[in-house]
């Protein structure tokens, strides 16, 4: 799906689509660049060895993978994007707000020379179109208890904390937001 959206006095038009595995190598450097930005800013997310490439790969095979292009550019961000598929969302410590179908998101980032221009809010208005389009009134994601940016995203973007979820032995803050 493509869009236009205004960020810093400039019109960029966005485009959204299903990635490939020719998207590979930009899309794992645009991860390599996330995972070293939450290193850098001394978070725990990302750096345990996930996301790594089979992660990626796996995405791309499961279809679930998406990536935004600008202005015909190629490839500034990326997440994993899913329908229902988060077990362990069953094991919420809180409340989720429903009990329905719901799209959850991973692995949400920018590319560094992209970021601070409102694209991951262009990103998360996406990642609700998608749950629209499929008469799914729900969606659901996590992150580090140090994300402080995509804390304040989630906030920004009318998200509710729902409580904590636990991968590889960690507990992630949980959010869900009712569309």
């Amino acid at each position: 799906m493509s869009f236009c959206f205004v960020a810093q006095q400039k019109i960029m038009k966005l485009n959204f689509r299903q990635a490939v595995l020719a998207d590979v190598d930009r899309v794992w450097q645009i991860l390599q660049q996330g995972i070293q930005k939450r290193k850098a800013e001394g978070s725990q997310q990302w750096q345990d060895g996930y996301p790594n490439l089979q992660v990626l790969l796996a995405d791309i095979a499961k279809a679930s993978g998406l990536v935004m292009e600008i202005n015909g550019e190629g490839i500034v961000g990326y997440c994993a994007l899913m329908v229902n598929d988060e077990p362990q969302y069953a094991h919420i410590e809180g409340q989720w707000l429903s009990d329905g179908d719901f799209v959850v998101f991973h692995r949400l980032v920018i590319a560094q020379e992209h970021l601070g221009k409102g694209l991951a809010k262009a990103f998360f208005a996406e990642i609700e179109n998608f749950a629209r389009t499929r008469q799914i009134q729900s969606v659901r994601a996590d992150t580090n208890f140090d994300n402080l940016e995509m804390l304040q995203l989630f906030a920004r973007c009318g998200y509710s904390y729902c409580g904590e979820v636990w991968f590889r032995g960690t507990p992630r803050k949980a959010f869900e937001k009712l569309l």
